[in-house]
């Protein structure tokens, strides 16, 4: 018989600190009703419908020729690491040696090591609205105390430097956010990053992770990065990897740049949790960092077309208001104006009940802006075919339409 057969199991109290990922549940539902049949067209998940690069593929077919297939060093292969510094000072002109570079498997685990080598219990995280979901869960893992700064659509979704010092508190530890934003596509331009910095000046115990994962899907121009700035540089954490900008989330493989210290500290951590990350994956990365980028050029122009697309489509659309994305590939419209309305059936009260309406009654999977910080908003994403975005906003158009 069951030791556990009349009573509940016991799990750890950690487990009711932080959520599932929103994007991973809407898309798990997506898939569910894809296996009974439905036509769902799926606007949740944020992955490039792009195969990774040929010539990519082919350094990890020549990876495992040379047998390639044994533990790899917990910080990463050194000429990976080298490469990262190498594309660091190509594409932001920022001076790093491979002693401050960790790679991991993926950018969430490079997110997760730094939290934990900088936040203990108690310390305040600050994260502005709206951001992207792991951030929050991986502080409230640690113990921290996240504290969100609302940010407004009126300033582009960017935290100005009067709302980040009224935010910092002798508690503060720690800044997170990305540039381009994960979901509102907001692009930070160097002056503006200019005067946060000479915020962050007064406060010198108070570290930044920029997560700058999205940088080559810019609309703008040129990404900045808050790093440049060489008083600072040192308490900036730059989380980033390959799966946005090289279509190869499936590899597993992010990076961080910071200070020795810090850099150790988070080798330490996963040297306990995952060790190296995976061998063929890093030695494709070393191609994909310091080789052909017009395979991502195309990429990007065909985001660019995508985004024009949407925004006529979005505007479109009586009810609702959406600002411009400047990179990314996500739209973030407000879409209060159906809060309180039905369709005879379901009555929308907020955006979790809209975006299962859609689910439901349109087919089409979105995100829920609540779990970016952001309740009055979902997340649309453009990761997908020009017919498959046609087709999923005529769907959206049709059932907002029946909400009276």
């Amino acid at each position: 018989m069951s030791a556990f057969k009349n009573q509940p199991m016991q799990l750890s109290s950690l487990l009711e600190r932080f959520n599932e990922p929103e994007t991973l549940k809407m898309a798990k539902l997506g898939r569910e009703l894809k296996a009974k049949g439905l036509d769902i067209t799926d606007l949740s998940l944020g992955e490039p419908d792009f195969d990774t690069p040929e010539h990519i593929k082919m350094a990890a077919k020549k990876a495992i020729d040379d047998n390639y297939s044994h533990y790899t060093p917990v910080a990463g292969f050194l000429d990976l690491r080298e490469a990262v510094c190498f594309k660091l000072k190509r594409d932001n002109n920022l001076d790093y040696t491979p002693d401050q570079i960790v790679v991991s498997t993926g950018a969430k685990q490079s997110i997760a090591n730094t939290v934990m080598s900088i936040v203990d219990k108690g310390d305040e995280v600050i994260i502005p609205t709206p951001f992207w979901v792991t951030y929050s869960e991986i502080v409230r893992l640690t113990g921290g105390e996240v504290k969100i700064v609302k940010t407004s659509i009126e300033n582009g979704y960017k935290i100005t430097p009067a709302e980040l010092e009224e935010a910092i508190t002798d508690k503060t530890k720690l800044f997170m956010f990305s540039s381009p934003c994960n979901p509102s596509g907001a692009v930070y331009s160097k002056e503006e990053f200019s005067a946060l910095a000479e915020v962050f000046k007064k406060y010198p115990n108070v570290f930044i992770m920029s997560d700058e994962i999205y940088e080559y899907i810019n609309f703008v121009g040129h990404n900045e990065s808050i790093a440049q700035f060489d008083f600072l540089k040192d308490r900036v954490i730059i989380i980033n990897g390959l799966s946005k900008g090289y279509a190869m989330t499936g590899w597993r493989l992010g990076y961080m740049a910071a200070h020795a210290t810090i850099a150790k500290a988070c080798e330490k951590i996963q040297g306990q949790i995952t060790s190296g990350a995976n061998a063929v994956t890093q030695r494709a990365a070393i191609t994909a960092l310091t080789t052909d980028m017009k395979p991502t050029a195309l990429m990007v122009a065909e985001f660019t077309k995508r985004r024009k697309r949407v925004m006529e489509l979005l505007n479109d659309m009586p009810g609702v208001v959406c600002s411009e994305p400047d990179g990314a590939f996500y739209v973030f419209p407000a879409v209060s104006h159906f809060f309180g309305k039905a369709d005879g059936e379901d009555k929308i009260e907020n955006a979790d009940d809209l975006c299962m309406y859609l689910l439901n009654k349109a087919h089409v999977s979105t995100v829920t802006g609540r779990a970016f910080g952001e309740p009055d908003c979902i997340r649309i994403s453009f990761a997908n075919s020009m017919e498959n975005i046609e087709k999923g906003f005529a769907k959206i158009k049709e059932a907002l339409a029946k909400l009276q």
